[in-house]
């Protein structure tokens, strides 16, 4: 993976391509290190993604929405309050740093104009994101660095802004021969490895690539090359970085066999024989989505997880809408009665009004009061009746169809609440696949294609001792808890699960007692309470009952039970005890 100065530049052309001169529509942070830009051009629509995460900062353009907390972070106002509506003056790169700086056009309060510049530092654990003014003074960051984290430099509000110089290298968009050649000769290392370290920008894939190309071995120390051949690497090294110059960019994704291993903004050669093969890319954003999407190579279960949870979310969104308006439409039926007592009346009282009244009065024999019931002139007395018999019975129907909607409705919510509960208690990637298959079986995720091979599921639920020495299973998702509770659980164990809210169902197995400590029982509690949505909250009520008096719903989504007398207590969440082995 070769996020570098190369790739950045590649990007930079990309967006001057597409975006400048486009305003800023919406600014979004739908992670804490991460800022969503969405930018209105002559085109249409384009969504930026700027993500200072150490361990995977990215830049690129995407075709994905991704939800955003109810409450902006403090940075995202900060944004919103000087740079909505703003305009792309520029998009550009020092030298071939792993750094964007895009320069913005606002009018402030004052309807003055005024100039920021957002700048993205691509630095590894030191990424980050920083706005600010016309004079370079930091206005904010998405990451405080203070004094005591970094003696080379602080990224504070009020601080000046600057790239700190922690290695002498060159910038290879200037490079010329002489320069070259005693830079990279000099250093006793590796071909390859002198060139990254002696340029800036360079990875260590690129700079094999150089000399894959120079025909030269970029493992073997330099000294062991001519100068004639180093001058040789040195005029492919030009090319390259004459092509970065012109914006002749080429982005390719490299695969061994079926596996992504690698990829750059210019061909990488050095894979384009034996099972490697190279697969070009329309842009360099489409590239890098597609590689990480590919690779899945991330590296905190938050994000491994993302596709996944954004998925869970747009659904539960989509539901949550649903059940708004069905529950509408039910409301929308309520006065279904009156329709029919307007009938009934029209029909005892009506002979006696005569043709084309407007309205007339009668009294209401189940309320006693008299009521006005309004009436089509222009249709006879009782052809009223029946319109309002028939609006009666279409309202009834509605509502008995949209009742049961509603019911399906609302077991969908639940289950998608589920899920991200279980999402929310993953911690390995393992952990993801059965959620992942749950997703496929429910339908949210297209299902794989016929004579795929299923993944291996290796994860297992919790597995708990007691303080008293019994054991304790917790579940991880969906079908975990099912297994648990329909599978390992036998009559006279005891289950324990959050009430009312998402959650995993804990198993105690009584071992054939009747009469179980107390202390297992709040432990117990204890867990149930910390593997549910309620895992934040001081208190969370807690359903228990034996397993023989809980029921499977036939048809019901996986993990979902019914019971109908239970005992229940109020328990802190935690988990102190130790996993068993």
């Amino acid at each position: 993976m070769a996020f570098d100065g190369v790739t950045i530049a590649a990007i930079v052309k990309e967006l001057n391509d597409t975006c400048l001169g486009g305003r800023l529509y919406k600014i979004a942070q739908p992670e804490s290190d991460e800022l969503l830009l969405t930018i209105k051009t002559g085109d249409g629509q384009r969504r930026l993604l700027l993500s200072a995460d150490a361990s995977l900062p990215l830049v690129y353009l995407t075709g994905q929405n991704k939800p955003s907390p109810m409450t902006a972070p403090g940075f995202c106002m900060l944004l919103r309050k000087h740079l909505q509506n703003g305009r792309i003056t520029a998009i550009t790169q020092p030298g071939l740093e792993r750094i964007l700086h895009i320069d913005i056009e606002h009018l402030d309060e004052m309807g003055d104009l005024r100039r920021k510049t957002l700048i993205v530092e691509i630095m590894g654990k030191h990424s980050n994101i920083i706005f600010c003014n016309e004079d370079g003074m930091i206005l904010d960051s998405i990451k405080h660095v203070s004094g005591l984290v970094s003696s080379l430099r602080e990224v504070l509000p009020g601080k000046p802004y600057f790239v700190a110089r922690t290695q002498d290298k060159l910038d290879p968009l200037s490079c010329n021969r002489e320069q070259f050649l005693s830079a990279v000769a000099s250093r006793p290392a590796p071909l390859h490895k002198a060139i990254y370290q002696s340029y800036t920008g360079i990875s260590p894939v690129l700079a094999q690539e150089v000399c894959h190309r120079g025909g030269l071995d970029g493992d073997a120390p330099t000294a062991a090359f001519s100068s004639l051949e180093l001058e040789k690497v040195y005029l492919v090294f030009r090319e390259m970085m004459d092509r970065v110059q012109n914006g002749d960019f080429a982005p390719a994704i490299a695969y061994t066999g079926k596996q992504p291993t690698e990829y750059a903004a210019l061909p990488l050669t050095l894979y384009s024989q034996g099972p490697d093969s190279l697969r070009p890319c329309a842009s360099i954003s489409a590239l890098l989505e597609q590689y990480y999407a590919e690779k899945n190579t991330l590296t905190r279960i938050r994000q491994k997880s993302a596709d996944l949870r954004r998925i869970v979310q747009t659904a539960l969104e989509r539901n949550v809408k649903k059940y708004d308006l069905q529950l509408q439409q039910i409301r929308d039926t309520e006065k279904r009665d009156k329709y029919r007592v307007y009938g009934e009346l029209i029909n005892t009282y009506g002979y006696g009004v005569e043709p084309g009244s407007k309205s007339f009065e009668a009294l209401n024999y189940y309320t006693g009061e008299t009521i006005t019931i309004p009436l089509d002139p222009q249709i006879p007395v009782q052809e009223n009746a029946k319109k309002y018999f028939d609006k009666y019975g279409k309202l009834k129907r509605t509502c008995e169809a949209v009742t049961t909607l509603l019911e399906e409705t609302g077991a969908e919510i639940e289950h998608l609440r589920s899920i991200q509960t279980a999402l929310d208690i993953a911690l390995q990637e393992e952990d993801l696949v059965q959620i992942k298959e749950e997703l496929m079986e429910s339908g949210y995720i297209r299902k794989r294609n016929p004579g795929s091979k299923r993944p291996k599921i290796t994860s297992r639920p919790f597995h708990y001792i007691s303080g008293d020495g019994y054991h304790m299973y917790v579940g991880k998702n969906n079908y975990q808890n099912e297994e648990l509770t329909f599978k390992v659980a036998t009559g006279n164990d005891w289950w324990f699960h959050a009430k009312g809210i998402p959650g995993s169902h804990v198993i105690v197995k009584s071992e054939g007692k009747t009469d179980l400590p107390d202390r297992v029982f709040e432990e117990a509690g204890a867990l149930a309470a910390y593997y549910s949505k309620g895992r934040d909250n001081d208190k969370v009520e807690i359903d228990y009952i034996q397993k023989k008096n809980i029921k499977k719903v036939a048809g019901s989504a996986p993990g979902f039970v019914i019971y109908h007398t239970n005992y229940s207590l109020v328990a802190a969440p935690s988990c102190s005890l130790k996993e068993a082995d």
